[in-house]
């Protein structure tokens, strides 16, 4: 009994005595400042270091280097380290015995050193981690958006183990009130969720943005990263992020702001508000980047948008620097150089030069991108281009991705002088039946290319051709009459454009989204309309349904969204059967959400309603007011160029239709010089039909005093021709009424609205405007005016023109064969003898 006591007590003493002195090592470990003195400890430790003390020494590795700016840190050297490694073969050897947040702690420490993805104690700890989570074992939330961001960093997207993270954030997601949790969440599952699952946590984003007054700028951005990821432009959400970024502007540096440039980019958003901001931020500070990671991301950023002094200082900065970019970096000059529609042909010399360098380095979609690049700059280095086109080549015989296939084959046929082989008719003909309608699209405009331009290395290539482009569009009416589901149908149809499909494909799809006339509900309307609106299709059955599901579900629709929706009935000239119903409720919607529309924005749906015959007096008027209008010369600065010209015209367009049809406005024209300034740099509005016609008219109405052609009218619409008729309906001459007649030079440029074109006419005369309308003015397969079309029909009556529409399909019928015919045929139309 006595020995049995001692013996008691001797261990009772050796636990005490190891439970302090692991402690004391425990706080020993904590209290180290540099990372010599954790490895210090552990070696002279080694043998005492239990699972717990392992775990915090690593974490203490990564907490020191997390104190240090980037380029002071040491991870190579704490990696190479004898310790480090003794670290983590302990690790392995102690992690079914770990707790389970430190398993986390400890994979999350190492990621961070950057330890290769696959090293043997980051697979360790997964696996333990994943046993455990199958066990039902419940980290906590902070612990599991840890776990999801270390897959997320090994690039286990698809994995198993992902897709049991996003069981268990599906199960608590109501729990979930930390945004920053949930954004890191929704990044690492990002791949493995559904729909349904998807919308869960946008509006679960949604509503945790809302309740928060102070949202950190990383937050924001892995919001949109996620949009980003799952393709999704969802506006509540962008708009949130907008607002967060905005507030937190002043405390971005360059890479802050180049990743959301990035980001916008990407999801089709151009928020000029921020742009105008970072603008005034990098230009204070433009002289502070001399290293070519920063001055890459300087250039993407200010150069599309930087007045001519700074726009030359980057381009001059840029050829200084060349030699100096890393292979990304090149990518990003050159894809900026094309957003700027840059012609600096020295620049462009120094970086086909610099790229030889690289070009082994890029995989085939950057190569795809850069070679698509560099011929839209026109580049002439034949050198490179023959290295791209032979890496291209290895590429298109390796690879087995319909994808891949599709995007060489295309950017193939934009190479100058290429001889097309056999073996690209091959290879395009066994990816055919795994292509999507995309795919098929861009291998078709190839071969549709090839086949004109005649670049066949041999004779049989053409006659392969065109059985393969046969294939091609059986397969395209393959894939459409398999299609059941009508959001998947509309996802494939997104970034389809061009003349193959417009000519074989477009019908056919409209049929089908008919077929599935049903499946069209409030969440893929604006999918649907801005399809219609890409393939100028006026469907009645789809049109009428998108105006009631709309109508339905108003308070669903986001305004942004409501503004494609009514450009769709606005440019086809549709009325939907409950027509004032329709245009009443969207009008309201948007009238009570008008502070979601950026600046130009509110012009564009401003034209759009006009066009359409809507004025809303508030919008209108909001449109139109100094601040307002101060406000959008700003913005319009930093706009990219085609969107800043389309909002310019949309303007002048609408400050004519308020003039014209809302005098009680009291809305001044304020467009004469801009009016002006365009049709002076635009080119000579002379044809042959024009010139054909006019001969015509001139032996219709009796002699060349009798007609103009090219007559800009007041607030300068231009019309093809314009006669006066007197009471009698005879002719009456220009030369008469002291009206000059256009010479040669082309358009006749007024000085005023009241000029000498609009004297006033004798008692009972009439002014004839006659207009020959080509396909444009209506919809693809319908004879009814669109809405520019018909609006500017309704303003020409407005300014005491009779107005005579020739369509295409008329004079180009067989009905009008003859000049006699077409003698008549205008006759009846002028005189009004129909």
């Amino acid at each position: 009994m006595l020995c049995l006591r001692q013996v008691c007590f001797f261990t009772l003493r050796h636990y005490q005595a190891r439970t302090l002195s692991s402690d004391l090592l425990l706080s020993q470990i904590n209290s180290c400042t540099h990372e010599d003195e954790v490895f210090s400890l552990v070696g002279r430790n080694k043998a005492r270091l239990s699972e717990k003390h392992v775990g915090i020494a690593l974490n203490m590795l990564w907490q020191l280097q997390k104190k240090r700016p980037l380029l002071l840190r040491t991870s190579e050297y704490i990696r190479n380290h004898s310790q480090f490694l003794a670290l983590c073969i302990l690790a392995e050897n102690k992690v079914e015995h770990m707790e389970d947040e430190a398993i986390v702690d400890t994979l999350y420490s190492i990621l961070r050193l950057n330890v290769e993805d696959h090293d043997s104690l980051a697979e360790v700890l997964v696996t333990e981690a994943w046993k455990r989570l199958e066990r039902q074992v419940l980290l906590s939330l902070p612990a599991l958006s840890k776990f999801a961001l270390c897959l997320h960093k090994q690039r286990r997207y698809f994995s198993p183990v992902i897709g049991k993270v996003a069981h268990i954030v599906d199960m608590k997601l109501d729990s979930i009130q930390d945004i920053r949790i949930l954004s890191v969440l929704m990044i690492s599952i990002s791949d493995v969720i559904s729909q349904s699952f998807r919308d869960r946590l946008l509006h679960k984003a949604e509503q945790l943005l809302e309740e928060k007054d102070e949202v950190h700028f990383n937050y924001a951005k892995r919001i949109l990263q996620f949009l980003q990821k799952v393709k999704l432009r969802y506006h509540p959400l962008v708009e949130k992020c907008n607002k967060i970024f905005l507030k937190t502007a002043s405390c971005l540096d360059i890479h802050s702001i180049s990743l959301i440039f990035g980001l916008y980019e990407q999801l089709g958003v151009d928020n000029a508000e921020f742009r105008l901001v970072a603008k005034r931020l990098l230009s204070e500070t433009i002289d502070d980047y001399h290293d070519p990671e920063t001055f890459a991301k300087l250039f993407f950023i200010l150069g599309p948008m930087a007045g001519s002094k700074v726009r030359e200082r980057l381009l001059v900065t840029a050829v200084h620097m060349a030699e100096e970019f890393s292979s990304h970096q090149v990518l990003v000059i050159l894809k900026t150089m094309q957003k700027m529609k840059c012609g600096n042909s020295h620049l462009l010399k120094k970086m086909a030069s610099v790229l030889h360098k690289h070009l082994d380095s890029y995989h085939v979609l950057q190569l795809v991108k850069l070679t698509q690049d560099l011929v839209v700059l026109r580049c002439h280095n034949l050198e490179l281009f023959a290295k791209l086109k032979m890496l291209l080549f290895s590429f298109l015989k390796s690879t087995v991705i319909p994808a891949e296939t599709a995007a060489i084959i295309r950017v193939l046929a934009m190479l100058p002088s290429f001889q097309v082989d056999e073996i690209i008719i091959n290879k395009a003909a066994a990816v055919l039946p795994q292509c999507r309608l995309h795919h098929l699209n861009c291998i078709a405009t190839a071969l549709v290319k090839w086949n004109h331009y005649d670049c066949w290395h041999r004779q049989n290539s053409s006659q392969l051709c065109v059985k393969l482009l046969q294939k091609l569009n059986d397969n395209g009416f393959q894939r459409l009459q398999k299609a059941d589901n009508l959001n998947l149908l509309l996802e494939e149809l997104t970034y389809l454009n061009g003349e193959w499909f417009e000519e074989v494909l477009s019908e056919e799809t409209v049929a089908m989204c008919q077929r599935l006339i049903d499946q069209i509900t409030w969440a893929n309307v604006l999918q649907l309309s801005l399809f219609l609106i890409k393939t100028n299709h006026r469907c009645p059955s789809l049109l009428d349904r998108i105006a009631s599901v709309t109508v339905e579900n108003i308070d669903k629709i986001h305004p942004f969204e409501i503004y494609f929706i009514l450009f769709l009935f606005s440019a086809l000239n549709y009325d939907p059967p409950a027509n004032e119903k329709f245009f009443e409720s969207c009008i309201q919607h948007l009238t009570s959400n008008l502070s979601c529309f950026e600046t130009h924005h509110l012009v564009l749906l401003g034209h759009v309603l006009a066009v359409a015959g809507y004025f809303p007096p508030v919008l209108i008027k909001g449109i139109f007011n100094v601040s307002f209008l101060s406000k959008l010369d700003a913005q319009l600065e930093v706009l990219p160029d085609t969107l800043k010209q389309r909002v310019r015209s949309c303007l002048m367009k609408l400050n004519r239709a308020v003039c014209l049809e809302c005098p009680e406005f009291h809305i001044p024209w304020f467009h004469e010089h801009y009016c002006q300034r365009v049709f002076h740099n635009s080119n000579s509005r002379r044809n042959p039909l024009r010139q054909h016609v006019h001969r015509m008219l001139m032996e219709i109405l009796g002699g060349s005093n009798y007609a103009r052609i090219s007559v800009l009218t007041p607030y300068y619409y231009e019309i093809d021709f314009e006669c006066i008729l007197d009471e009698n309906k005879k002719p009456l001459s220009y030369m008469a009424q002291n009206i000059p007649l256009d010479g040669v030079e082309g358009i006749h440029l007024r000085h005023g609205i009241k000029d000498e074109g609009r004297k006033a006419l004798p008692p009972g005369a009439q002014r004839i405007s006659l207009e020959f309308l080509d396909s444009k003015a209506f919809s693809k397969n319908s004879r009814h005016l669109k809405g520019e079309t018909a609006m500017k029909k309704r303003h020409l009556e407005m300014l005491g023109y009779r107005v005579v529409q020739i369509p295409h399909f008329e004079w180009n019928s067989m009905v009008l064969s003859t000049k006699g015919e077409q003698l008549e045929y205008l006759r009846k139309h002028l005189y009004g003898i129909m």
